[in-house]
């Protein structure tokens, strides 16, 4: 077997007889041979004695008084594999680990509780925190060192692996009183850094939404778009949040999100040929990625390119939006209709070998073809990184083909064919590993993408695609006792699903019910929040935590909620509470939602770019709705063609209500002080817009 082959051999190592096997995995496997994960999985054949977290785990290690080693990554992070195959598969480090360790392998994406809570400790310790996250801890959980990635050896006065594991190991043996007060000292830093929101006052939405727009433009690249230095993120939560400001009159703010979305587009960072988005762009110009993909990054952006098209009804981002759904449905989607967590960066052993190119087998591929193709997208014989090319478009076709004297038209099609016959000369290729693991929470992101796309863009086929992933999600992630789970892998996973799961999840049901009309799905949401309020909302403060009543918890809570990689899943929440109080007639809802942001108003004035969702929510408090009503034959062509035509409206603070009668549909629209006469076809409602404003 080719063992570079990462995806053939996961899939061998989960279709293994487990009943065969004892408990510890036996001489071949580690006990993570019994995991689902697929990033457990690939450390099943270390020889580590590795344990998943648990119980077992945790009693062995109070039995043999040992301190335990947690090891926190996902299946798709490069330096895990880095760190795995340089120490973990390691004889010398395992011997070592398995000697004086207790060892607990997380998937920080099944697990995002036990992520957070010690990624919280390393930058409490350290100042920073990645992955693979290490973990020094009692018995008992509490945490005393951090490390990310180390090598075995120390080297260019980096400490090494080995001298780290022995010198911990003196000091466990020798002086249990020092490591008692570091983990004494890390609790009580860990306790003192939360927010008391008990002493906030409301916070001034003008003056945070203007000291936010302040600290994106110093940290803006005029140049290349995107925010901060090296490594630059694509940050589709700043790009929405200056759409959102560009609709109310801020050129600037939305100048910014479209230059950073084409500069993106143009660079290596963007698949050129399959479509879609790396995770971020090791330099600041968006040419050098890391190579892996993650679907919520995928879901975020389509969000984001359909609201610049609205803001704009420029074509490019529409066609961005197509790109990013055709790479998520064509790679990502599962045989069952839901989508898969990621793609790894490496394949064959290397990082983006997938994705490089050289000029020969271009040449070879496409013929007569090749010479414009290189041209347009910089290959050279030379290469671009490291002696091979990463394609980029630096130059967009309807500015390269005047400058070339070339027709745009016909030359749009030739690059468009050449894509093609590139793209299936790569799909030849060992592919990187795909984390098949469904995720509750990045589906929920995506329903709401697909929604939200369909009907701006009037493709029914994408709202299809979101009904097959909700569905999915409904009928196999949610337990006989209607609560949610975290992820599906060949079975439902036992572990609840956390916050974040049902509030990116009812919004994607909210966003479905918008651009379907259905209220099925209006009513699974409401179902959702409501189990979403008894599961999570702390019955004296009235906030939301991120795990359930009924689920395991951790030492302590950490530091306040706000928008990282994904958005805050408090802000969400209160996002969704409010669409449910307005289109339910429930004002209570409204109430529910504002307390849920009670933590981040402590933060809002001080750091407000780490709570744009909820400086949104809070404006949104603050304010009326627009609200449209359908009403009568909800599921006809006219209705989508009206719903069609007010979606592809750029329309503030809108919100839809459904009522499905037999008579023709008809829509009234009621914005704040005025509600206008009902229209029944997309030109009534198109005339009616264009006097409303």
């Amino acid at each position: 077997m080719n063992r570079h082959d990462a995806t053939s051999h996961i899939a061998t190592l989960m279709a293994i007889d487990k009943t065969t096997l004892p408990a510890d995995g036996g001489e071949r496997f580690n006990r993570l041979i019994f995991a689902r994960s697929p990033y457990l999985l690939q450390h099943a054949e270390n020889p580590v004695n590795w344990y998943e977290w648990g119980e077992a785990a945790f009693t062995a290690a109070r039995t043999e008084s040992m301190p335990i080693l947690l090891s926190i990554g996902y299946a798709t992070c490069h330096w895990c594999h880095v760190m795995a195959h340089e120490s973990f598969e390691d004889n010398d480090v395992a011997a070592l680990l398995n000697r004086h360790f207790i060892c607990i392998k997380v998937d920080r994406e099944e697990r995002p509780d036990i992520d957070d809570f010690y990624m919280a400790v390393s930058q409490a310790l350290t100042g920073s925190g990645g992955w693979p996250l290490n973990i020094f801890m009692t018995p008992d959980k509490h945490p005393f060192m951090a490390i990310t990635y180390l090598p075995k050896r120390g080297r260019s006065g980096m400490s090494g692996l080995m001298e780290l594991l022995a010198n911990i190991a003196t000091l466990w043996r020798q002086q249990p009183d020092v490591i008692e007060r570091n983990c004494q000292g890390i609790m009580a830093a860990l306790e003192s850094s939360r927010t008391h929101p008990e002493y906030a006052v409301s916070p001034d939405l003008s003056a945070a939404a203007e000291t936010a727009l302040t600290q994106l433009k110093r940290i803006y690249d005029p140049r290349y778009g995107g925010f901060g230095a090296a490594p630059k993120f694509p940050m589709p939560g700043y790009l929405s949040w200056l759409i959102h400001r560009g609709t109310t009159g801020n050129h600037t703010a939305l100048e910014m999100a479209l230059h950073t979305l084409r500069r993106m587009r143009s660079g290596g960072i963007w698949d050129q040929l399959g479509g879609g988005l790396h995770r971020y762009s090791v330099d600041n110009r968006w040419f050098a990625p890391h190579f892996e993909k993650m679907l919520y990054d995928q879901a975020m952006l389509a969000k984001v390119t359909t609201e610049a098209w609205l803001a704009t009804k420029d074509p490019f981002y529409r066609s961005m939006t197509d790109d990013i759904i055709t790479f998520v449905e064509r790679e990502l989607q599962s045989a069952e209709g839901a989508f898969c967590a990621a793609l790894d960066a490496d394949s064959e052993g290397e990082e983006g070998t997938f994705y490089l190119w050289d000029k020969n087998s271009i040449d070879i591929c496409l013929g007569s073809d090749a010479r414009l193709f290189c041209q347009y997208y910089g290959v050279t014989d030379k290469g671009n990184f490291e002696d091979h090319t990463i394609l980029t478009a630096s130059t967009p076709v309807d500015e390269f083909c005047p400058q070339q004297g070339l027709p745009v038209t016909e030359t749009t099609e030739t690059l468009i064919e050449c894509r093609v016959k590139l793209l299936e000369l790569r799909e030849q290729r060992i592919r990187p590993l795909r984390d098949d693991k469904i995720i509750t929470s990045w589906n929920g992101l995506m329903i709401a993408a697909l929604a939200t796309a369909g009907i701006t863009f009037g493709k029914p086929e994408y709202i299809a695609g979101a009904v097959r992933t909700a569905s999915f999600i409904l009928a196999n992630l949610r337990r006989s006792d209607g609560r949610l789970v975290r992820s599906y892998l060949n079975g439902a996973s036992a572990i609840p699903a956390f916050l974040e799961d049902y509030a990116f999840l009812v919004g994607g049901l909210l966003d479905l019910f918008e651009a379907t009309l259905d209220r099925n799905w209006l009513n699974e949401a409401g179902t959702l929040a409501d189990a979403m309020q008894h599961l999570f909302r702390d019955p004296d403060s009235a906030e939301f935590n991120q795990t359930g009543h009924d689920a395991e918890q951790m030492p302590t809570r950490v530091s306040s909620d706000h928008d990282g990689v994904t958005p805050s899943a408090r802000a969400r929440t209160a996002h969704v509470l409010y669409r449910l109080a307005w289109i339910t007639d429930r004002p209570e809802l409204r109430d529910a939602a504002r307390s849920a942001l009670n933590e981040a108003c402590s933060d809002l004035q001080r750091i407000p770019l780490g709570h744009l969702g909820a400086l949104q929510v809070l404006e949104l408090l603050d304010s009326e709705p627009t609200i449209a009503s359908f009403t009568g034959d909800t599921d006809s062509p006219e209705a989508f063609a009206l719903n069609t035509t007010l979606r592809s409206s750029a329309i503030p603070n809108l919100i839809i209500r459904s009522e499905k009668t037999s008579a023709p549909p008809l829509l009234s629209l009621c914005v704040p002080g005025t509600c206008y006469p009902p229209v029944s076809s997309a030109d009534e409602l198109g005339r009616l817009l264009s006097v409303s404003g």
